[in-house]
């Protein structure tokens, strides 16, 4: 996940539900944009529960550098996988070489149209990695880090035929 250095003075921003929205999706439900989102603007923290252990029941939970976990909060909790992603993840630096590692933040990478989905690419290991469904055109067949998707494709069979 990249790391981006903290503003000197952060710009005020606008409330995180005046510009997503939960909606429904072909895998449940989604993340939408609610107006047009410029490339590369900061849309707002990843804020949850931190916890120590894996919880029995969530398949949200996403894994900190500093070992702990962190249960994402509605509305982003509901950000959907795409192999072609119009968002990231990203650690903030609070001073030269200092990350935040127990927050996250989401940034747009490209220009969002209103009412389109805010997506990211999981990039899960090798090991967690489950068939794909995103439907991008660039699709790798499984939901995993492109790095070690040739550790997947070893398992045979067609993921998409799933």
């Amino acid at each position: 996940m990249p790391t981006h250095p903290a503003p000197a003075r952060p710009a005020p921003r606008p409330s995180l539900d005046s510009l997503v929205r939960i909606g429904d999706t072909h895998v449940g439900n989604g993340v939408f944009a609610r107006r047009r989102l410029r490339a590369e603007i900061v849309v707002g923290e990843i804020l949850g529960e931190h916890l120590d252990d894996h919880p029995e029941d969530s398949s949200y939970v996403m894994e900190l550098p500093s070992g702990k976990l962190l249960e994402p909060a509605a509305p982003l909790r509901f950000m959907n996988h795409s192999c072609d992603p119009n968002c990231e993840i990203f650690y903030w630096e609070a001073n030269e070489g200092e990350v935040q590692e127990d927050r996250l933040w989401l940034q747009t990478i490209r220009p969002i149209e209103a009412g389109q989905e805010i997506l990211i690419d999981y990039a899960w290991p090798a090991d967690a990695a489950i068939p794909c469904r995103c439907g991008a055109a660039n699709c790798r067949g499984w939901i995993c880090d492109p790095e070690e998707l040739h550790l997947v494709e070893g398992r045979g069979g067609d993921p998409k035929a799933s």
